[in-house]
């Protein structure tokens, strides 16, 4: 990311989003789906443009490249990302993580390094996993 780039609240919850998805090699059609969704739906973003995901996108995947882009990607989000929506962020990422049916072991750890470097409380985290395995389960 370079120095100069400035980014919304809610481009670091798109960043976020994207990064779960990407965790496990391979960004699925579902998860895309699903950000897309959220990002056209949630009050989060009612004064986001929607075509920004088309940047965030390439962003994001040059950040993650990198030999510290997941610790440069914390950093964005803690820069850019009010901490009152922390939370907010974390649940928008396990509805991500969950979108295709199936959490994967990159995808959990992704969640788990979200979760600590967000420093959200453990029981909060679990409710927050719960309610999106919840809404994502196969009938």
């Amino acid at each position: 990311m370079p120095e100069t780039t400035i980014l919304s609240p809610q481009d670091a919850l798109v960043a976020l989003m994207l990064a779960v998805s990407a965790a496990d090699g391979t960004v699925r059609t579902a998860e895309l789906v699903q950000i897309s969704n959220l990002v056209e739906n949630l009050p989060a973003f009612a004064d986001y443009d929607g075509a920004r995901l088309q940047e965030m996108g390439p962003l994001v995947m040059g950040i993650m490249d990198r030999e510290d882009g997941l610790d440069r990607l914390f950093e964005m989000v803690r820069r850019y990302l009010p901490e009152r929506l922390w939370e907010t962020a974390y649940a928008f990422a396990c509805d991500v993580a969950a979108a295709d049916g199936r959490i994967t072991g990159p995808e959990a750890e992704m969640l788990d390094a979200i979760r600590e470097e967000l420093s959200l409380d453990r029981l909060h985290a679990a409710a927050i996993e719960r309610g999106a395995r919840a809404r994502y389960q196969r009938v």
